[in-house]
């Protein structure tokens, strides 16, 4: 099973912001959409992401002024990021390493998704459950 298979089923919409965006209009956005990092774009291309965690770290060693900040300022650059057909499990090992809970999907350099750390868990549950239940068919029709 592969990122892929996750945005199949959860669609490829990706709410970012570009780097020249205020750190206050993405608190909102993210607030507002409940979401927990937005990728930013320039040109196209995955240039960084802005997590909750970025916001926090900020805040505490900057104080509310970086609120009027640029998200360039705060955002990680670079973003880690994964290609469609890297299995779930190795994102899930990336994510635990780098200690991370979104990755950007891109293809071609392209942005085509965004998996939390949540949508491959569950995906992982998912097909263990499946497999679960198929081994308990098959020893019940034996």
């Amino acid at each position: 099973m592969t990122v892929a298979s996750i945005l199949a089923g959860k669609g490829h919409d990706v709410i970012s912001v570009s780097a020249g965006t205020l750190v206050a209009e993405v608190v909102a956005l993210i607030a507002g959409k409940r979401i927990g990092a937005v990728p930013v774009i320039e040109d196209g291309k995955v240039i960084g992401i802005l997590s909750e965690r970025d916001i926090i770290y900020h805040l505490q060693s900057d104080g509310a002024a970086m609120l009027d900040w640029t998200v360039e300022r705060v955002m990680t650059s670079p973003a880690i990021t994964v290609a469609g057909d890297v299995p779930i499990l190795h994102a899930l090992s990336l994510m635990t390493k780098r200690r991370i809970r979104h990755l950007p999907v891109v293809e071609g350099g392209d942005l085509v998704g965004l998996v939390s750390i949540g949508d491959l868990v569950k995906a992982r549950i998912d097909r263990i459950e499946a497999e679960a239940e198929a081994m308990r068919d098959y020893i019940q029709g034996a």
